[in-house]
């Protein structure tokens, strides 16, 4: 009893533990637990996310499976022929037996030398990359460097897009190490890869650098290859031997390390300089028939959108078979490609002997400064220069790239010529080259029959029925002349002042008198139009050409009378068919049905027509354009290149400032037809007038065609079909009064004393200035050439 009593401090019972107060610690430990497990369901849910798609579109793996079931789309022409075919490139996968065993070695030893032992990510070689910042490799293994080539979009330059992509590169690459064995991956990746020149794949690769089969392939190239796949425009042994055998030699050196290679056999593949056979392959779409294709496939990407946003059922056009019927004639195709190489053949001739021995061939009018600048954006806008900057190669060596002289090849009207040029040499070269397009179409149905867009797909990937805008000159006066005839109540007959029109100090030089708008259209006097166009005013002559389907920016200012304004053919084809469609504007289409592969409908088109103007005007400008054929400024062409006077045809010649563009517009009853012939660079021109005008460069063209069209009775369009008259047009200029039309806005006709002596109807220049549209372009150095009736009368 007397223990309990005691005092703790000399009890005899050990006392119970004091609470020991808590430092936190734990507390430590449960937040880094927690984090741990946030951490990890973090980075669980982001690969689940990109996996999703949820982070942008993922592309599919079964892809690589058998690119072989992909079914072409195909085209088939108004008259059942087959024009060509919608098909990925052309590619030959080889098996994975057929690759040598040291191509393998070395890809192992260069790009992944744990490929058999990871699962698609190799995290010891992404530590690597981390620490040393890429300087000691890559951490990016065989299987993500396959997935990577399954991506179409280019590499981000933003950081954290990058992290993205990279992270979507890791998912494909574990889903591809799922689907596929070791090496399936390794085949799979050899015949993805592009190694230029069109070398798609490994196979095709061995054929166009050595002129052989994969299995073929030696040591040295085996390495040069696999050299080529950390870059391969870098390391190309066409375009840097130097370089190319620097980093193959490194291959090699990495196969000695790792063992696949003795020192004996590294030191005589070393030794081995690198001999290339080049055999080039042209790609898929070549000649004529791409430049339809490449407007086509736009459309037909617009159509399919449309089915699979109404259905939810997606259609691709390179691998489900689709039909596509269009309204393209394969003659009348055929017959404007050989009338553009006809003529152009010649052309070119004539051009090329007006060039001989020039310092600033194929060049006028500008300074070597803007020729060296013309050069240097020219080489911006090639894939070549694209590549290089992309794999981060200084400005100052890719420049000295361009300047060495490599095997290649250049367009000439007898074909191709394997040549030894340097690239900016080869761009220069084909600067020279003239250009070409042409469109003709039905004005009643707006079905296009034929399109050839330029002269070879293969060296100018440009179209210029659609994609081109050039100044269009004086195919732009109809335009200004049915506006007057609208709405100022002028007829053929009325007659205007050809003087030389002055406004400030801007001078439109005429030859003086009165000249009847029939014989002013016919000639194409500049004075006329200008006056025409301060009548009716700039405003109004917009809006028509609006309502004629022109879409280009036209500027509210004199000067588009005189055609300063850059439109496409195919709107000034549309334009012009009004006209001989008894004013009725019919949008000009090349596709008329879409169907898939069993034949079900997917789109019908249906022609979007619009009324824009009484057949009255529309006919009187068809009578107006005839004069231009039968006595005006095409009339002597079109005699000596065989149409005769009789044949109707309602026509417009035009060229531009320094006769930097040829146009010719012809339509006959049943047939519309626009030709442009120029150059890349409105500073490439013929030197006279005499030459470069439209009458000369374009209408020649136009005329070949027609002739060939002509001559084939089954296309049922003759010499002698002639214009539909109106019911009431009896052929006199009264035949227009009683239509409407009026003084400015307020409705009253002119009198004849009026349009003599014009009231202006909106401001002049101000004084010491020049209207925009006449201003040069500052990237072409356009200088002003608006001083002179632009075109010859042939009958003078």
């Amino acid at each position: 009893m007397e223990n309990k009593k005691t005092k703790t401090t000399g009890s005899t019972f050990p006392l119970p533990p004091k609470k020991v107060k808590n430092t936190g610690y734990k507390k430590w430990i449960k937040f880094v637990w927690m984090a741990l497990i946030a951490l990890v369901l973090g980075i669980a849910g982001l690969f689940f996310a990109v996996s999703q798609g949820f982070l942008g579109e993922m592309p599919d793996v079964k892809q690589l499976e058998n690119p072989d079931i992909y079914v072409a789309s195909e085209i088939y022409s108004s008259d059942g022929v087959l024009l060509g075919k919608f098909e990925k490139e052309k590619t030959q996968p080889v098996e994975y037996k057929d690759l040598p065993a040291h191509l393998i070695y070395a890809l192992q030893a260069k790009e992944d030398e744990r490929f058999k032992e990871h699962s698609g990510i190799d995290l010891k070689s992404v530590a690597r990359a981390v620490y040393f910042r890429g300087d000691r490799g890559g951490g990016s293994t065989i299987t993500q460097q396959l997935a990577k080539l399954l991506f179409t979009q280019d590499p981000s330059s933003n950081p954290l897009k990058r992290v993205f992509q990279k992270l979507k590169e890791w998912v494909v690459a574990v889903s591809l190490e799922k689907r596929y064995t070791k090496e399936e991956i390794v085949k799979l990746y050899f015949n993805k890869f592009d190694f230029t020149y069109n070398a798609n794949g490994i196979e095709m690769a061995s054929k166009i650098y050595f002129n052989k089969s994969t299995k073929q392939l030696t040591l040295p190239e085996s390495a040069m290859f696999v050299a080529m796949l950390e870059a391969p425009i870098a390391n190309n042994p066409l375009r840097n031997p130097e370089r190319a055998k620097k980093r193959r030699d490194v291959v090699l050196g990495q196969m000695l390390d790792t063992g696949y290679i003795d020192q004996a056999t590294y030191q005589k593949a070393v030794d081995t300089p690198i001999k290339v056979d080049f055999h080039p392959i042209k790609t898929i779409d070549e000649g004529y028939s791409a430049y339809y294709k490449f407007y086509l496939r736009k459309e037909i990407d617009q159509y399919l959108k449309e089915y699979e946003k109404k259905t939810g059922k997606p259609l691709s056009l390179f691998k489900d078979g689709l039909k596509i019927y269009v309204t393209l004639d394969s003659k009348m195709q055929k017959y404007a490609e050989e009338a553009i190489k006809e003529h152009l053949t010649d052309l070119q001739r004539n051009f090329d002997n007006e060039q001989r021995g020039r310092k600033q061939r194929p060049f006028y009018l500008i300074s070597d400064k803007e020729i060296d600048g013309i050069m240097l954006q020219a080489m911006k806008r090639t894939g070549r220069y694209k590549q290089l900057k992309a794999a981060g190669i200084p400005e100052d060596s890719i420049m000295l790239d361009f300047k060495k002289p490599i095997k290649t090849s250049r367009f000439t009207w007898n074909g191709e010529e394997e040549v030894e040029m340097s690239p900016y040499d080869s761009i220069r070269y084909h600067k020279q080259i003239a250009q070409a397009g042409l469109m003709s179409m039905v004005p009643g149905t707006g079905e296009i029959k034929a399109w050839v867009g330029g002269i070879n797909w293969q060296h100018f990937q440009y179209d210029h029925i659609k994609q081109g805008k050039r100044q269009v000159g004086s195919t732009f006066k109809p335009f200004v002349y049915a506006t007057a005839i609208m709405n100022l109540g002028m007829t053929p007959c009325s007659q205007v002042s050809n003087a030389t029109y002055t406004k400030g100090s801007w001078k439109v030089e005429g030859s003086g008198g009165q000249l009847t708008l029939r014989d002013a259209l016919a000639h194409s006097k500049n004075p006329v139009a200008v006056r025409l166009i301060e009548m009716a005013t700039p405003k109004k002559v917009i809006q028509l050409a609006r309502d004629l389907g022109v879409t280009e920016e036209i500027p509210n200012e004199y000067a588009v009378a005189l055609g300063s304004s850059d439109i496409t053919i195919y709107e000034m084809l549309g334009a012009y068919s009004t006209f001989a469609n008894f004013g009725n504007y019919v949008k000009p289409e090349m596709i008329w049905r879409i169907e898939d592969a069993n034949g079900r409908v997917i789109t019908e088109v249906k022609n979007q027509t619009k009324e824009v103007m009484n057949e009255m005007y529309a006919y009187t400008m068809i009578d107006l354009m005839k004069g231009v054929a039968q006595y005006g400024t095409a009339s002597g062409e079109l005699q000596r290149r065989g149409i005769p006077k009789e044949v109707e045809i309602a026509a417009k010649t035009g060229t531009t400032q320094n006769n930097s563009d040829g146009w010719f517009i012809g339509m006959t009853p049943n047939l519309a037809t626009g030709v442009w012939v120029g150059w890349e660079d409105r500073a490439t021109h013929f030197r006279s007038t005499g030459e470069g005008q439209g009458a000369k460069m374009a209408l020649p063209i136009w005329a070949i065609f027609m002739k060939k069209v002509y001559a084939d009775k089954e296309l049922n369009i003759s010499p002698e079909d002639k214009f539909i008259k109106p019911s009431n047009w009896t052929g006199d200029c009264s035949d227009l009064q009683g239509l409407g039309g009026g003084y400015g806005d307020d409705g009253g006709l002119q009198t004849l004393d009026e349009l003599k002596n014009p009231t202006p109807k909106n401001d002049p220049p101000k004084t010491g200035t020049t209207p925009k549209a006449t201003q040069p372009k500052k990237e072409d150095n356009i200088n002003e050439n608006l001083n002179k009736d632009s075109e010859i009368d042939f009958n003078k």
